[in-house]
């Protein structure tokens, strides 16, 4: 299992995630039509022209799932029993089609569960960086993590 239990992350430690991904139109046109989102600034190359960005915006929520879903792999994959919520999410700068996005974690907080004894609260904040350094989002998540199985070493 590549996720860590709630033992093993310290506050303050820090993931720079291996895993990038280069976003494509199909990306973007896929994600709005499941989402139904007919919004021109996604979809329509020749409205997005006469924006000040002068092309298509990647949806923000798509922005949002990639960056935590980079996270996965090295924090919670298998070891996490759900996320309780999201919250400071901003898209400081715009994604385009063609941008390769990087991801770093840190871990904030920690906490105990009070009412399950099996599992504690973990505090993450994303961050998703586009080729150059550009800062595309963040946001902070909490997430609901398995404690360590007693029996294991």
């Amino acid at each position: 299992m590549a996720g860590l239990y709630f033992e093993q992350f310290s506050e303050g430690q820090r993931f720079e995630h291996e895993l990038t991904r280069t976003v494509t139109e199909a990306d973007n046109m896929w994600f709005c039509g499941m989402t139904m989102n007919p919004q021109p600034l996604h979809i329509d190359r020749e409205f997005s022209s006469h924006t000040q960005f002068g092309q298509p915006l990647v949806n923000s929520l798509f922005t949002l799932g990639l960056m935590i879903g980079i996270s996965v792999q090295d924090t919670t994959l298998g070891t996490t029993v759900g996320n309780l919520g999201m919250s400071d999410t901003r898209f400081p700068a715009p994604l385009f089609h063609g941008d390769t996005v990087h991801v770093t974690t840190e871990v904030a907080s920690l906490r105990a569960s009070r009412s399950k004894p099996d599992v504690g609260i973990v505090e993450f904040i994303h961050r998703a960086f586009k080729q150059d350094g550009t800062e595309v989002a963040n946001c902070r998540r909490q997430a609901m993590m398995h404690r360590k199985p007693a029996d294991s070493a």
